[in-house]
């Protein structure tokens, strides 16, 4: 009977999934391997893509699947479509990658008026033949015709209401004859269609609708989430029915072989006697836990007891599984890996090494980063009841309640006084960092994945939710409207930052673990991975926190981040504003103090770990007031005040010195390497603060490995005037020292002309550091911010780009340019040492390849970078070890 389209179970073997999709090729395992499986065959998924290529069935199909339809009558020694012992079949999806309860499935196909009539006399039980038929009738009218399940819901409680039935299974024969005329008609009412009496043209129309589910709403949704690729197609499963509905020695019920919570030994799972599989998922009777069939059913519980061990070993891991029982007899129907909770994959994997069921390598393999989030951070209680009034960017992990607030000064007022606090914003820039640091999470209208906010939150580990343009924030009214509903500033909302959920009111949380089992995954994948993973830490708690998450070392410390707090800013702003460059030195001697002690406590706490700073990047002018506000409060200042007095003096040279640092394009301004040629003094100020505590933790005893970044290099020349800088600094400030500490000066390479005179730019640099984020957005022309909030997830939906290339990193492009780069700058200097530091360093598609190339290095925020470690070890046992070039330069 096999053919291109059709394979029967036992000609197939779970090697076949591809082909037969994971249900029909597991189905095909549980035969070949002598489990009690009901007679079937699969539609295969080539038929699933000829289908949607043509909008029909493939020429043959229908022929085939006869062929198959006579091979299972052969076996039950039934007829399909007989009218005296009817054989029934079940029509289910199976696609390659689970996919569970995304498309449809319809049972107890092969009922008509007459073959029921012929079930009823085979089974000498009415009310079990009528049942199954008014459930075919309403699984076909939703399944094929598209009819919501409510109107047959209706009926059927209406009918209960009047004969005073309560349960489904206390219904008369009478009781369902008297309902099936009624789905009838209630098919004819809304699809113009009548319910097939022909058994061969229901297979036909079944097998269409299953094709068909494969494009359902929630299908394409799923796979969008799981990154599931449409061209797989699904493939359908026909198989003989077995009934768990003939009566009391008869039931159906799901069984895990482990917790799936917890990930616990032991079997977890439900079951109802006298019932068929849709009513143990449909709520409409409550099932029993599985401890309670060994109690009813003994000897078909050791049974599936047997069979749950042999599965789970048969495919070495925990198992999801579905059985019927009828008339006494155990019939298996599905098994596959199941699905389970963060923190159970964890104790699953770890178990199963212990247990010498898989190997260490192949529990490294198996752990879904994605996992990883959910345990480093808070996360919504599952089973609570969200009122969730919008939808925006997931840009940080993590859940948070607090109270709404507009404003981060009152963020920081209110969290100091005890208060959980939100920050909303319309956009959140350097200034609101005080507000940032002391929030539960930030929420804003505007911005994508790697805005300012979304950033900063995520170095410190907050829930994010960006660029939420379903919100409209009126920051001067100090509230913001959500649809019909409008949060004023007090109100309680809640973000999830995995799911980007906006919620109105207080969520219960659960809270972030680190468990054993991370421990030991994380320890076996520091031993098999090649790249190092370090953080990116803009201040000693960041840098203490990435060295408890296991960081090498910082990556990406960004000191314009140290100048935001609420003390540091004026004088940021002094020095801006400064009329003279001996104004300009004062302000900056008042910075150098603090920068120093930021440096000694990263230092310290990264003690004989790189460390590598970024002098100042961003435009200058985004330390100062936002000039839409300035011009706000001198409309309100005029209007109060008759007299000009001094405040509003200093208000006026305050905005035009905001107007006459405007730029057209900041992001391609005077920003970067730029700011450090036109200003040096800000540049040697942050150097000597660097060398400085150099100085004072070596002079401690303890070891510092500095590495100076100089950000946004076009040009060699650039990079030679400022190494020139900080080599002057070196000498002026370590002295006698300098031989007691090795430093490094290297450039983010962001722009692609970096990438393209790699060659010559290596010449004065002792490293490359990839700014993804930037380089990014200069090689596709995206302003990332506007992309995200505007037309990157239409590219992303019609398949113009395969991903969002600010998460995923794009390796036709930016991948090219970066390549290109190590390849010249390691062509001039062999010993280059090369990372990313943006934030593609925590995604594994990104890492698997950063290792692919041969960086030596990925840095990612704190909390993801459990995250990175185990995809480096991912990446080192799917590609192998790449040579020498990756393993790292010692600094």
């Amino acid at each position: 009977m096999n053919s291109s389209w059709v394979i029967h179970f036992k000609d197939g073997n779970v090697g076949m999934k591809l082909l037969l999709g994971g249900k029909g090729a597991n189905l095909a395992e549980m035969t070949v391997v002598g489990l009690p499986v009901p007679s079937g065959f699969t539609v295969t998924t080539d038929a699933c893509r000829a289908y949607h290529a043509s909008l029909r069935l493939p020429d043959g199909l229908m022929d085939d699947v006869k062929e198959g339809i006579k091979a299972i009558e052969r076996q039950k020694a039934q007829c399909f479509g007989d009218a005296d012992d009817p054989l029934l079949v079940s029509v289910r999806s199976g696609s390659v990658s689970s996919m569970p309860g995304m498309m449809d499935t319809i049972l107890n196909l092969g009922l008509t008026d007459i073959t029921v009539q012929g079930l009823a006399k085979a089974t000498n039980n009415d009310s079990f033949a009528f049942d199954c038929y008014r459930r075919l009738i309403q699984m076909f009218g939703n399944v094929v015709f598209g009819i919501e399940s409510i109107y047959f819901e209706k009926l059927l409680h209406q009918l209960k209401r009047e004969l005073g039935v309560k349960q489904d299974q206390d219904m008369t024969a009478e009781g369902w004859k008297q309902l099936i005329p009624q789905f009838k008609s209630c098919i004819e009412r809304h699809a113009r269609k009548s319910f097939p009496q022909d058994v061969n043209e229901q297979l036909k129309l079944a097998i269409e609708a299953v094709f068909r589910s494969w494009n359902n709403h929630r299908a394409k949704v799923y796979r969008k989430i799981n990154q599931i690729p449409d061209e797989q197609g699904t493939a359908v499963n026909i198989q003989a029915m077995v009934f768990g509905n003939l009566g009391q020695d008869c039931g159906t019920g799901v069984l895990f072989t482990r917790n799936p919570s917890t990930g616990d030994k032991h079997l977890f799972g439900e079951y109802l006697t006298n019932a068929q599989g849709e009513d143990v998922v449909a709520g409409v009777r409550t099932p029993l836990p599985i401890a309670e069939l060994k109690k009813e059913m003994p000897q078909v519980f050791e049974q599936l007891v047997s069979i749950a061990e042999k599965l789970e070993l048969h495919y070495r891991d925990m198992q999801d599984i579905e059985f019927t029982v009828e008339k006494g007899k155990l019939y298996m129907l599905q098994t596959r890996n199941g699905k389970r909770t963060a923190q159970a994959a964890l104790k699953i994997g770890v178990n199963l090494v212990h247990e010498g069921i898989v190997t260490v390598e192949e529990a490294i393999q198996r752990v879904e980063i994605s996992h990883l989030d959910q345990l480093l951070h808070p996360t919504i209680d599952p089973q609570a009841v969200l009122d969730i009034v919008a939808v925006g960017l997931p840009a940080s992990p993590g859940a948070a309640s607090g109270q709404a607030v507009f404003d981060a000064d009152t963020a920081e007022q209110w969290a100091r006084s005890g208060m959980k606090v939100i920050l909303v914003r319309s956009e959140t820039n350097p200034e609101d960092i005080h507000g940032v640091l002391i929030a539960e999470g930030v929420l804003t209208s505007r911005g994508g994945m790697t805005s300012h906010a979304a950033v900063i939150a995520r170095g410190m580990g907050k829930p994010c939710v960006c660029g939420c343009e379903e919100i409209s924030v009126d920051v001067e009214g100090k509230q913001f409207f959500a649809g019909n509903r409008t949060v004023n500033e007090g109100d309680w909302i809640s973000i999830d930052g995995a799911t980007g959920r906006v919620i109105v009111g207080k969520v219960p949380l659960k809270d972030a673990d680190m468990s054993g089992e991370l421990v030991q995954m994380l320890e076996w994948a520091d031993g098999m991975r090649q790249l190092q993973v370090f953080a990116n830490a803009d201040s000693p708690e960041d840098a203490a926190k990435a060295r408890e998450l296991g960081a090498e070392g910082i990556g990406l410390c960004r000191t314009e981040h140290m100048f935001m707090s609420s003390q540091r800013l004026p004088i940021v702003q002094e020095m801006i504003l400064a009329d003279s460059s001996e104004d300009r030195q004062a302000a900056l001697d008042k910075l150098l103090p603090m920068q120093q002690a930021d440096f000694e406590g990263i230092f310290a706490a990264m003690a004989g770990f790189p460390v590598t700073i970024r002098l100042l990047d961003p435009p200058l002018h985004e330390f100062l007031p936002n000039l839409e506000e300035l011009l706000g409060r001198q409309i309100r200042m005029s209007v109060l005040e008759i007299e000009r007095t001094a405040e509003q003096e200093a208000l006026d040279r305050l905005i035009r010195k905001v107007r006459s640092m405007h730029e057209t394009n900041p992001m391609l301004g005077q920003r970067g390497c730029r700011l450090g040629i036109l200003f040096p003094e800000i540049y040697e100020m942050q150097i000597e603060a660097i060398f400085r505590a150099v100085l004072r933790c070596v002079q401690k005893g303890i070891r510092v490995l500095p590495e100076i970044m100089i950000p946004l290099v076009s040009h060699a020349n650039e990079l030679r005037i400022l190494r020139e800088l900080v080599d002057e600094k070196a000498e002026q400030v370590l002295k006698g020292e300098k031989k007691n500490c090795s430093y490094k000066v290297g450039t983010m390479i962001e722009v692609p002309r970096a990438a393209l005179t790699a060659r010559q730019i290596a010449q004065y640099a002792d490293f490359f550091s990839f700014g993804t984020n930037d380089l990014t957005q200069m090689t596709f022309g995206y302003s990332r911010d506007d992309a995200e909030g505007k037309f990157l997830s239409h590219y992303v939906d019609q398949k113009l780009l395969a991903s969002n290339p600010f998460q995923v990193l794009d390796r036709d492009g930016v991948g090219q340019l970066i390549e290109l780069a190590v390849d010249r700058g390691r062509s001039v200097k062999p010993s280059l040492k090369t990372g990313i530091c943006g934030e593609h360093g925590g995604d594994r598609e990104s890492i698997f390849f950063c290792h692919e190339i041969g960086l030596n290095y990925v840095s990612c925020s704190p909390y993801r970078v459990p995250l990175a470690r185990i995809a480096a070890a991912q990446a080192k046992l799917t590609f192998g070890d790449v040579g020498q070039a990756n393993k790292l330069i010692v600094s």
